[in-house]
């Protein structure tokens, strides 16, 4: 069974700092590019970084609204992609997703194969 288990949400005060997990089981974790994406309440999904698989090529993506606070990387021995969150501010308010795309970062949301749950990042002002 293919499961992404997202943990490491929770309450923070801004510029506090949060590091969310993607854990992931029932497929070939190393040929799969990750992303995480989030979704506010009233607002589109919208796309936050991605880490390319060890097949593909060696880029990372993040959103120019993240860019500079966010850190994004994988340990393929753990099957698992971490998203390290800096500077936190209350618009990066959402629930944070995990998805998984063969190979390669891809910015469209529908072509990614697996999603997690989600898990909920609350910034207080």
């Amino acid at each position: 069974e293919v499961q992404l288990v997202e943990s490491g949400g929770g309450l923070v005060q801004a510029g506090g700092s949060l590091r969310l997990s993607c854990s992931a089981s029932g497929f070939t974790f190393d040929d799969y590019a990750i992303g995480w994406f989030r979704q506010a309440p009233g607002k589109e999904r919208e796309g936050v970084s991605c880490i390319s698989s060890s097949m593909g090529s060696a880029f990372d993506y993040h959103a120019d609204s993240v860019k500079g606070r966010f850190t994004i990387s994988r340990d393929n021995a753990k099957n698992t992609v971490y998203l390290q969150m800096n500077s936190l501010k209350p618009e990066d308010t959402a629930v944070y997703y995990c998805a998984a795309v063969t190979l390669v970062c891809l910015s469209d949301p529908e072509l990614y194969k697996y999603w997690g749950q989600g898990t909920q990042v609350t910034v207080s002002a």
